[in-house]
């Protein structure tokens, strides 16, 4: 029986492509090719801190397992679902950059996805939000952007990444880049209708959230062109500056000092209606997830129900007048 022999897998070198190829320049075009916004807003965060890491001049065939190890370490105290999020950024971008055929290895072939575990009752208190809305100790701008995501049950990254000409005002609606590349609708309330005239502040176009600095105009650290205000030169509200925010304003509510995350909003939200009675058909309207099994996580009752049910049952409660 004869053998035949596999070619060998070619080395970087003579991959074509490859020549002058830094890792920040493959790392910009990979976040180039991504069209949907919320995507490359969640990627964008940790391929930085490659090519960082990497330096300005590295190229992009030599990356090792160490530099991807050198990248997750930031997050090596973090969350399970955190950490497997910034590794699902360079899984990509290792994907893609071998497609293109920069990259003949698998730096992140050492990394481990991590078990998440399971959580409680992640709803926020309707009252301890109320007071996190309303508390004019925090920035404007906060409060606004969490009535919003409150208000709309979006996730974080589709607001942010809103831009003024997405918004109705009249019909109190946005146009939102959903997962997938998706066109979709998120809706308001009237605490929002009331705040984001002054967020605006006559504004008709460019980030409806802004940095408090004004963008680079220049350098590694310039945002594109649509990420800058034309009538202040601020750049987009990152989500990273956003969360940080949000967890340090509400660690004095938050009863284990820790804060909560933007995406608790959410989770609020939609479980807050499942609490008030909305069937699993208007949830799905509302959260816009393709399958009513992923609402799961979302409408499981929490503590809230748990504690006024308790209190229903309690055989010492004062007696209901006839």
């Amino acid at each position: 029986m004869s053998v035949v022999a596999f070619p060998s897998q070619p080395s970087p070198a003579t991959l074509p492509g490859t020549a002058g190829m830094t890792t920040a320049t493959a790392v910009e075009r990979f976040l180039d090719s991504l069209t949907a916004a919320t995507t490359r807003a969640g990627y964008t965060e940790t391929l930085t801190r490659l090519a960082t890491v990497t330096g300005p001049e590295h190229p992009v065939a030599a990356l090792t397992p160490e530099h991807y190890a050198a990248v997750m370490d930031r997050w090596k105290a973090a969350a399970g679902a955190t950490w497997n999020r910034h590794l699902s950024a360079l899984t990509s971008f290792t994907v893609w950059t071998q497609r293109q055929e920069l990259l003949a290895t698998n730096p992140a072939r050492r990394l481990e996805r991590r078990k998440t575990a399971r959580r409680g009752d992640r709803a926020i208190p309707r009252t301890r939000l109320e007071t996190l809305f309303t508390n004019g100790a925090h920035a404007f701008r906060e409060r606004v952007l969490w009535r919003l995501l409150y208000d709309t049950a979006a996730r974080a990254e589709e607001i942010l990444t809103l831009n003024v000409e997405d918004l109705d005002l009249e019909f109190r609606r946005a146009r939102v880049a959903s997962k997938g590349g998706a066109i979709e609708y998120v809706h308001w309330a009237t605490p929002t209708a009331r705040l984001l005239p002054r967020l605006l502040a006559g504004r008709t176009s460019g980030p409806v959230f802004l940095a408090d600095r004004r963008a680079a105009t220049s350098g590694r650290r310039a945002p594109a062109a649509a990420d800058i205000c034309p009538v202040t030169g601020r750049g987009r509200l990152s989500y990273p500056r956003a969360e940080y925010l949000f967890k340090t304003a509400s660690a004095e509510l938050d009863p284990h000092r820790q804060g909560w995350t933007l995406h608790q909003l959410r989770h609020s939200a939609l479980q807050h209606l499942a609490q008030a009675g909305r069937t699993a058909p208007e949830l799905q309207a509302k959260s816009r997830h393709q399958h009513l099994a992923s609402l799961g996580r979302y409408v499981r009752l929490g503590e809230e129900t748990s504690a006024r049910i308790t209190a229903d049952a309690d055989p010492i409660r004062r007696r209901r007048p006839r």
